[in-house]
């Protein structure tokens, strides 16, 4: 006869274990022409990380984008992926319209920014993160992750840049608040400093512990969690 199941002790309970850090380091990309494709994100203003050639049909070249932790690779012999056939890469930005502006001083062609039609994925435009329907201009209220604008390289490999200032909940460990660059801390600065005036017009006074308010402001921002009022 079957015994009824008991009911564990949550406080015997074993917690799931902590998945083991897992970063993403590299994504490789197919080129036709090494040296080309080398010229071209050289031009872009990323860093040369190494550039290895055994002299016996193979090179491996690894660049980064500014601010980035994860890198890309291309060379000869390192992927069998179609030269041109890594499309939907995504470079994160905090102001779009500077960063197109800066990857057109450097040669790229970059399409003007767009976003996405409330509602509407299907379309005749290039696929991107919101389906084949691309609207021109920026997001109308400047929402985060909204704003798009995109470029290829020399063999058509697809990058697109968006916009995000603020992260979804959940989307960053609250514990650790990181920035890559200074222009980014600068511009989450710049945020709080808007967002500190609106609350000293509430209070009706200086704060004098202003800067605990921008501290709260720039870590619940980067975290995704609720604002300081």
């Amino acid at each position: 006869m079957a015994q009824p199941e008991q009911a564990k002790d949550p406080s015997t309970a074993h917690p799931e274990p902590t998945p083991h850090a897992t970063k993403l380091e590299v994504i490789v990309i197919p080129v036709s022409d090494v040296d080309r494709a080398k010229a071209f994100y050289a031009k872009l203003g990323w860093r040369l990380d190494a550039d290895f050639d055994s002299g016996m049909d193979f090179r491996v070249i690894q660049f980064t984008p500014p601010g980035s932790g994860c890198s890309v690779i291309f060379g000869k012999n390192v992927t069998p992926a179609s030269p041109g056939s890594a499309q939907g890469l995504y470079l994160i930005v905090n102001n779009i319209e500077a960063a197109r502006t800066d990857l057109l001083s450097r040669g790229a062609e970059v399409t003007n920014v767009f976003h996405a039609a409330t509602g509407i994925y299907a379309g005749t435009d290039e696929p991107y993160l919101f389906g084949s329907n691309r609207v021109s201009g920026p997001d109308p209220e400047h929402g985060s992750y909204r704003s798009f604008a995109s470029f290829h390289d020399p063999d058509g490999n697809g990058w697109l840049l968006q916009e995000i200032t603020t992260r979804l909940p959940g989307r960053v460990d609250p514990a650790a608040t990181t920035f890559a660059s200074v222009a980014d801390l600068a511009s989450a600065l710049r945020r709080a400093a808007v967002a500190h005036g609106e609350h000293e017009k509430r209070i009706g006074a200086a704060d004098p512990d202003w800067q605990d308010w921008y501290a709260s402001y720039v870590v619940a921002e980067q975290a995704g969690s609720p604002l300081p009022a």
